[in-house]
């Protein structure tokens, strides 16, 4: 039995690692197809960006953990499923067939984009740990050009921050942000907190909709009592040369322009396989996770996690559907697993049922909001709390007790507030060492302007 899992993220990576577990020796093989080789724990990228977490202390390496299955880095292109074949692009050459006998969809989704002027050239994502290392250098590298230039507009622009997208992710971001540019004021003595410019928009009229409305007033009003301006019910029109501009009228220029604006469906489950999709581009799969209905179940394929649209049991409403978040996606991880392992061996499967364990989330250092039914709480406690169910989540003891060696020498020393932007671009300081006239910059600005620049040196190092 030849079991091909797509996908090395939460629900990916928990499927095949209880496999593992679960399957006798010769009973099955086991194959991942992910481009990366490692599962990032996203609900830590938000700390990522505020330097409270060490990047690599959030991912977990495929390799290190899945010892009996076989890891291919590469995209899957297309799924045959009438003829059990996958086509994968690896880095190198042309794409290849993988034939299987069971079929796991655990791709996950991708960052949702609109098409608005300038942000596919200025907007950085946040649903990859590199993506959060960028965020976090682009601030920090911000505040040592911001302290060097007199107050004007260049200064005024390094120091503005706009988060698009008022969900978990993006609220979470903003206040991770925003309590990382405050604590920064203490080592920059020539920056006020009254030039701090941060705006959070969203197009809704209320931002954090997993919570209720009364707690989501709550944390738009201490969000703005830390000097924050959220725009609700608003959207941004324009983000060309990083001017931002709202459908309110307003316009400004920010150095950062963070899209966390929800997730899209994945390009290759909702248009380039043979697998039945809803109207979102997502998997049909039954409460077993098996793929497709009762009616009509499709044999051999399953799917899990934030591609697939996984009925909703606890629900009141019929026809609701689990939420993609990780508490979802690694406990349908695990149930694939177990099912994957009943079907081969001829026994029942089990649905999927999660009772929600509450909402929590992190404002900042110090700062958070939880609340399960009608219980709320808020500030240290919340953001303590954050803490300790994300230390518990993520995957393997050896992640748990880095994450807390990192969050032990914070609370001794503070954060590391070092930025290293030259690992976006390796080859500046080496090209830099014949022709000085690369580290020159060709117009002012960040972010696209490094991607451009980088471009150039490459360029440059070809033509000689």
């Amino acid at each position: 039995m030849r079991i091909l899992i797509i996908g090395g993220g939460y629900a990916g990576f928990y499927t095949a690692w209880r496999l593992e577990k679960r399957l006798r020796p010769g009973e099955a093989e086991v194959t991942v197809v992910d481009p990366r080789g490692y599962m990032t724990y996203q609900p830590f990228l938000p700390e990522v960006t505020a330097g409270s977490v060490e990047a690599r202390h959030v991912v977990v390496s495929l390799r290190s953990h899945l010892r009996s299955t076989r890891l291919v880095a590469g995209h899957v292109i297309e799924v045959d499923h009438a003829h059990r074949r996958a086509m994968v692009q690896t880095a190198h050459g042309a794409p290849q067939a993988i034939k299987y006998d069971l079929l796991v969809v655990t791709a996950g989704a991708v960052t949702r984009r609109l098409s608005i002027p300038g942000v596919a050239d200025h907007a950085i994502g946040l649903k990859h740990v590199e993506e959060a290392v960028a965020i976090r250098d682009g601030l920090l590298t911000a505040f040592d050009e911001a302290a060097g230039l007199p107050p004007g507009p260049e200064r005024s622009r390094l120091l503005t921050v706009t988060v698009v997208g008022g969900g978990f992710t993006g609220v979470e971001a903003f206040g991770e942000l925003l309590s990382l540019a405050t604590s920064l004021l203490r080592s920059y003595p020539e920056i006020s907190l009254a030039e701090l410019s941060f705006h959070l928009v969203e197009a809704s009229p209320r931002i954090l909709p997993e919570v209720t409305d009364d707690p989501g007033r709550w944390v738009v009003r201490h969000l703005e009592r830390r000097g924050a301006h959220v725009h609700t019910e608003t959207q941004i029109t324009s983000a060309r040369g990083g001017h931002i501009v709202l459908s309110t009228g307003e316009s400004f220029d920010t150095n950062l322009l963070i899209w966390a604006v929800g997730n899209g469906h994945n390009p290759v489950v909702a248009q380039h396989t043979d697998l039945p999709v809803d109207d979102r581009g997502l998997v049909r799969v039954r409460a077993d996770l098996r793929v497709g209905t009762d009616e009509a179940p499709v044999p051999d394929a399953w799917a899990a996690g934030d591609n697939a649209a996984v009925p909703d049991l606890t629900a009141a409403a019929p026809g609701a559907l689990t939420v993609p978040n990780a508490q979802h996606a690694v406990r349908q991880g695990k149930l694939l697993a177990a099912n994957i392992v009943a079907h081969l061996r001829g026994k029942k499967e089990r649905p999927y049922r999660h009772d929600s364990l509450g909402t929590i989330a992190t404002l900042g250092m110090g700062h958070g909001i939880f609340q399960y039914r009608r219980l709320v709480i808020k500030g240290p406690l919340a953001w303590l709390m954050h803490r300790g169910y994300h230390v518990l989540a993520i995957p393997t003891w050896e992640r748990k007790l880095r994450v807390l060696l990192v969050w032990l020498s914070a609370a001794l020393f503070g954060r590391d507030i070092v930025a290293l932007p030259g690992v976006q671009v390796p080859r500046t300081a080496f090209l830099a060492a014949g022709d000085p006239a690369v580290l020159r910059p060709r117009r002012e600005g960040t972010g696209p302007d490094a991607e451009e620049r980088a471009r150039e040196l490459i360029g440059a190092d070809r033509a000689r």
